[in-house]
């Protein structure tokens, strides 16, 4: 069997378009354009049916490196500790006070966001920033 090459990770979420930017922010993210025959996301919107609209949104690399991320809407809100998380990796390579340096710059550029920092773990050594996002999906700076 042939190994898959392209995967998307997908959230459940109350607001997709919302939280998808939230991510192209946090990630470098974009928003692609809009579907064939639409000059604008919002033509596409009012092009739905009203219980369609505002239903998924995407938000994809740049580069075409990273997973797309795909946000669709479900009526219930979240209830528990998210079972998979993201780690935004801006710290590789890096150890100590330099590494912890890095992640804590990365968490203020967050925070204005609307991303929630929850902790911040640091042994002298190694470090990891777990936080929020703006639906309270877990993720980790690392």
């Amino acid at each position: 069997m042939a190994s898959i090459k392209q995967f998307q990770v997908t959230f459940d979420c109350a607001e997709p378009e919302r939280l998808a930017r939230f991510w192209c922010e946090v990630l470098g993210y974009v928003v692609p354009p809009p579907p064939e025959g639409f000059a604008t996301w919002d033509d596409f919107k009012r092009s739905q049916p009203p219980e369609q609209r505002d239903s998924w949104f995407a938000c994809s690399d740049p580069s075409g490196v990273g997973p797309r991320l795909y946000f669709q809407r479900v009526p219930e809100g979240k209830a528990a500790k998210n079972r998979l998380h993201l780690d935004v990796r801006v710290g590789t390579g890096l150890v100590g006070k330099e590494r912890l340096a890095v992640l804590e710059a990365e968490c203020a550029r967050l925070v204005p966001l609307g991303a929630v920092h929850v902790r911040t773990l640091y042994d002298g050594n190694d470090s990891c920033i777990p936080m929020q996002d703006i639906e309270g999906n877990e993720f980790c700076i690392d």
